[in-house]
């Protein structure tokens, strides 16, 4: 009952995550587009009343007037709309779906020990430091000179990145790897909204209702640490996707992979950008294609020329008794799963054979199955698989 309870409130959790994400990511892209269209104020009206750039825009059959001002009005407004609980939401839910799934089940889905020998107690709390000191590096570099020029600290947050893609990988399986560097740049986002952007906006409200001048660098830093907020967009949210996608992260150099499609998810994101400045080089896009053809060019299952030696039926269904059946039942009795995973049984034959293709991939060629190698099955029974697949006319 207790694994019940718990599947549903991941249920609960993960779509909450989900809705809050949508807005907060939503909001972001919304406002990055808007800053890149806003025109000159053509009223000088607007334009002496301190509005820097406006736009008009039609959506659901109503017009709307958006204007920007340079720093602030004259006069604030009554009601004046902010935008952070939808970061807030998003990280709060997200840092509980990690908690409710990678920490209280960490000998599943955190600890690979044929990665790294971790105790679970050691698993998690390495998690939690990459996740804060993700958030502390990258605010010490937004501080420091390095700030001042932005390819200098394009590159150097692109080789940190990097680092921190290599050394989750080496430390944990590839699934909970790939979710860790989506949460450290999450917490990184709503780091610069929590500490740097709201505290900025505070700040400029204050001013305004006090009748002084708000201070412009206030604004800067909001909008640089929001321009870097969308940057990142892109690489979390293919991680928040990438557990369906164990090609990626079962891969040996799956540190690459996840290196290598996060850099693909920034050049889109800046030819993006540029587009809604107007004329956009094409070279970002076609660097970002080029990168994820070459990425799925080498990381495609290579098939391996049969032998003589075939497994039958029955060995094969005596290696999926003893590794997957705890797990893929009509009656599961490994107590982390009340139903079957996906629904996906190996009751009988007739269940076996038609996810035969299912089976071989799962633990032959992204051996991401069983999930944590919790049953260990061995090399050998890994081989009696292909074979029995290969016999069945797999592969060719």
């Amino acid at each position: 009952m207790e694994a019940y309870l718990l599947d549903w409130l991941s249920i609960l959790v993960r779509w909450l995550h989900f809705i809050t994400g949508v807005a907060w990511i939503g909001s972001s892209l919304y406002f990055i587009w808007l800053d890149n269209h806003l025109e000159a104020p053509r009223d000088s009206a607007a334009a002496d009343k301190g509005v820097g750039g406006e736009l008009w825009s039609v959506h659901g059959g109503g017009f709307y007037h958006a204007q920007k001002y340079k720093v602030a009005p004259q006069k604030l407004p009554q009601t004046l709309h902010w935008f952070k609980w939808e970061a807030y939401s998003t990280w709060l839910s997200g840092m509980f779906l990690l908690g409710l799934i990678y920490f209280l089940g960490a000998e599943i889905y955190l600890v690979d020990r044929a990665v790294a020998d971790l105790s679970a107690v050691a698993a998690i709390g390495i998690a939690i430091a990459f996740i804060a000191g993700g958030w502390v590096a990258y605010d010490l570099m937004c501080r420091s000179p390095l700030a001042n020029n932005d390819r200098a600290f394009a590159c150097m947050l692109l080789l940190a990145t990097a680092a921190l893609a290599w050394g989750l990988c080496q430390l944990f399986g590839g699934r909970a790897a790939y979710i860790l560097f989506g949460v450290t740049l999450g917490t990184i986002m709503v780091g610069n909204v929590f500490f740097v952007i709201i505290p900025g906006q505070k700040k400029m409200v204050s001013a305004a209702e006090s009748g002084a001048a708000p201070d412009p660098a206030d604004g800067q830093r909001a909008k640089l640490r929001s321009v870097h907020n969308t940057y990142f967009t892109l690489p979390v949210l293919f991680v928040m996707t990438s557990n369906h996608y164990a090609v990626t992260y079962s891969h040996e150099f799956n540190w690459a992979i996840l290196i290598g499609i996060s850099l693909a998810g920034a050049l889109i994101r800046i030819w993006f950008v540029a587009r809604h400045k107007g004329s956009a080089s094409p070279l970002p896009v076609v660097a970002a294609v080029m990168l994820l053809a070459m990425i799925a060019a080498l990381v495609a299952p290579r098939t391996q020329p049969g032998g003589a030696t075939t497994a039958t039926m029955s060995q094969a269904r005596n290696v999926i008794n003893a590794r997957c059946l705890s797990c893929h039942s009509s009656a599961p009795v490994h107590p982390a799963f009340p139903a079957a995973p996906l629904g996906v049984m190996f009751d009988n034959d007739e269940q076996i054979l038609a996810a035969a293709e299912r089976i071989y991939v799962q633990s032959v060629v992204t051996r991401v199955m069983p999930i944590g190698n919790l049953t260990a099955m061995t090399n050998e029974e890994r081989q009696i698989i292909e074979q029995w697949y290969q016999s069945l006319g797999g592969g060719q």
